[in-house]
């Protein structure tokens, strides 16, 4: 196991049982068997230390749902993205349990910002979602909409994190999908108005320059082995410095390297910067 892996997986049992403020770093190091200087060879600080794990876990959710979200038939969406929502976070239950206690706690700012673009992002696919399952019956209720699912999200998650209830996660999705087609149907006064849409739009100042990802694809290819993912990865990058091929075969070589643990957040970033540049060409 790498040294920076061992850290994070180590410090997420610490914060999990003491929170992140409670936890120090030669608390962590001894609890990982290593130096202080181990520790700094990887991690410039604690809160580096929190942020890069925010980032691990919330990348691979984030990308999972967002291509669940365009790609899933529609009659198994909303089944599909609930289950996966919280079989991911029981899971990684260390990790959600202090997620969602610091989300309530948290005093440190940049930790404040990461956790609210993440949630912008969330809110963004799952708008898609909605606007993919109910269309125009929905139009004014849809901002709305999106509160209620996020608090399904939230709501049931906390009977498996700190009730440590035994959940059926087939029957909760389930009745998820009912509650949720009920709301979509009978909702009939919007409490938030279509103006919302300026404040999840916020969420884009997470798109990156073509360059950006360049440079974020050349630190995953540096990080992998020979393998099928990483071929298809160096021929994305190559796509993406010299454009050539057609865009299904870009959709498959984007397929390819979706479930690599180094790749989901690269598939994500790849999706939605060809979708963007889909928009601009229809609108020229």
């Amino acid at each position: 196991m790498q040294k920076k892996q061992l850290i994070m997986e180590k410090s997420l049992e610490l914060f999990a049982k003491q929170g992140f403020e409670a936890t120090s770093i030669q608390q962590i190091t001894d609890h990982c068997g290593i130096s202080k200087g181990a520790f700094y060879l990887s991690f410039k600080s604690k809160d580096e230390l929190i942020l890069t794990l925010i980032d691990h876990f919330m990348m691979q959710i984030t990308s999972d749902i967002d291509y669940l979200v365009k790609n899933s038939p529609t009659d198994k969406l909303l089944y599909e993205f609930y289950y996966t929502i919280h079989t991911y976070f029981h899971k990684h239950m260390n990790f959600a349990r202090i997620f969602m206690k610091e989300q309530m706690q948290t005093v440190n700012q940049d930790l404040i910002v990461k956790m609210h673009e993440y949630d912008k992002l969330h809110e963004k696919v799952i708008l898609h979602m909605i606007e993919r399952l109910y269309g125009d019956e929905v139009k004014q209720t849809k901002y709305d909409l999106i509160f209620c699912i996020k608090s399904f999200m939230t709501m049931y998650a906390e009977l498996f994190l700190f009730e440590d209830i035994q959940l059926d996660f087939q029957l909760l999705s389930q009745s998820l999908v009912e509650k949720t087609n009920l709301l979509a149907k009978h909702t009939t006064i919007p409490f938030i108005s279509q103006d919302y849409a300026l404040l999840i739009n916020h969420g884009k100042n997470l798109e990156i320059t073509k360059e950006q990802l360049l440079k974020i694809m050349e630190e995953k290819i540096g990080e992998m082995e020979d393998s099928l993912e990483k071929d298809s990865l160096l021929l994305l990058k190559q796509e993406l410095t010299t454009p050539s091929l057609g865009r299904a075969i870009v959709s498959g070589l984007i397929k390819n390297i979706l479930h690599h643990p180094h790749c989901k957040w690269v598939a994500y970033l790849l999706r939605n910067y060809y979708q963007t540049m889909k928009g601009q060409n229809n609108k020229e």
